[in-house]
């Protein structure tokens, strides 16, 4: 993939607290697709673990810190959302505002991931989505992936009963890994080129 030594950091946001949520699920279909890289290191967070304040209270709280820094080490970035009342979750964008300004999501490609019970998924959800993310400075990925009918994809132990459903959660993490092949890692192998020079960039 790279020609640096150093791991592709993908951070995946997980836009759901509730207990059980498909959400957390969904995302671990695509962190264990990420996983088969060899030089991926995914970074799962959790907001709910963060106690992120509201915006405007406390900007330096010790959860906004750590989550503008693991935002800020990703190559790449995925928010996985579910949609409430036509719009993804107040925990997604709870973790934007608590991203900063400048966003530490600025300039990073970002795929977007819905998962919805209703039979047309989490479209609206993710067109709002795509316009902040787009607003702060970050790349929001062509085609985002939306899940629909998710209540019915999994059984009791996380596994997916549908092969069509899986493949398109799977392709969430495909999608982005083909964009930091031939964009992110190329941009870093050229700034290690300027920075150590061709001999160091050899090794």
């Amino acid at each position: 993939m790279s020609n640096t030594e150093r791991p592709i950091k993908i951070a995946i946001v997980v836009g759901s607290v509730r207990p059980g949520n498909f959400t957390s699920k969904t995302v671990a279909i695509v962190a264990d697709e990420l996983r088969k890289h060899p030089k991926v290191d995914v970074d799962i967070i959790h907001p709910v673990d963060l106690n992120l304040p509201l915006p405007g209270l406390d900007p330096n709280a010790p959860g906004t810190k750590e989550l503008q820094r693991r935002i800020h080490d990703a190559a790449a970035v995925i928010l996985a959302t579910p949609e409430y009342h036509g719009s993804f979750s107040s925990v997604i964008k709870l973790a934007i505002e608590n991203m900063g300004f400048p966003s530490a999501l600025a300039g990073k490609p970002v795929g977007l991931l819905g998962v919805a019970a209703g039979a047309i998924g989490a479209i609206k959800s993710l067109e709002s989505l795509r316009g902040i993310v787009s607003h702060v400075g970050a790349l929001p990925l062509p085609m985002p992936i939306s899940i629909a009918n998710v209540q019915t994809l999994f059984d009791a132990d996380g596994h997916v009963v549908d092969p069509a459903a899986e493949a398109l959660m799977r392709r969430s993490a495909t999608n982005l890994l083909n964009y930091v092949e031939n964009h992110v890692c190329p941009r870093f192998t050229l700034e290690r080129l300027l920075r150590e020079g061709m001999e160091a960039a050899a090794h």
